[in-house]
């Protein structure tokens, strides 16, 4: 009985592993099932729009390569938007270097930027999500200035637009 009881056990928990294996491979995550986003387009209105890099990074979670991105060094004040719906994301006075490779913040613009889960990796990280149309932009981290909020949103450059301060926004996309 107690061979068939530890039989049954494993056959559970390796069902529960092959689900989460799944997830982890297929990219799910939690709020991307359910949220309903202001801007919603399909794959192939995406494709027609963004570029094939900012596809694979916004509507893909992919990662573009560290010190590849010019707002690495862009300093200047003004507003990150998503390269995807226009939306603001970031004033880039929240902006530091982290030495990553990737463009960091320490907070995002109040109600933009949504986090998530995501087991792409197989294991749990926080990712951020523009909050508008459910792009993706990053991942959030525990190891930013401990003088502000102590987070570090590692951020694509693929995924942003720059907008200098003075300059109008643009509309979102519809």
């Amino acid at each position: 009985m107690q061979k068939l009881f530890l039989l049954v056990a494993l056959v559970l928990l390796a069902s529960c592993g092959n689900k989460n294996k799944d997830m982890a491979m297929n990219g799910t995550t939690s709020n991307s099932q359910q949220k309903q986003y202001k801007v919603t387009k399909s794959n192939e209105e995406w494709k027609e729009i963004l570029t094939p890099e900012e596809y694979q990074i916004l509507r893909q979670a992919g990662t573009e390569r560290p010190f590849t991105s010019p707002l690495n060094e862009e300093t200047s004040p003004g507003t990150l938007i998503c390269a995807a719906c226009r939306a603001p994301l970031y004033n880039n006075e929240n902006k530091f270097k982290s030495g990553t490779g990737w463009p960091s913040y320490d907070r995002a613009i109040d109600g933009q930027v949504e986090r998530d889960v995501d087991y792409k990796i197989g294991y749990a990280r926080t990712e951020l999500k523009c909050n508008t149309c459910g792009s993706h932009l990053g991942h959030e981290f525990d190891d930013g200035p401990r003088e502000t909020t102590g987070k570090r949103h590692c951020i694509n450059g693929v995924a942003l637009d720059f907008v200098a301060e003075g300059e109008e926004l643009p509309a979102l996309r519809q």
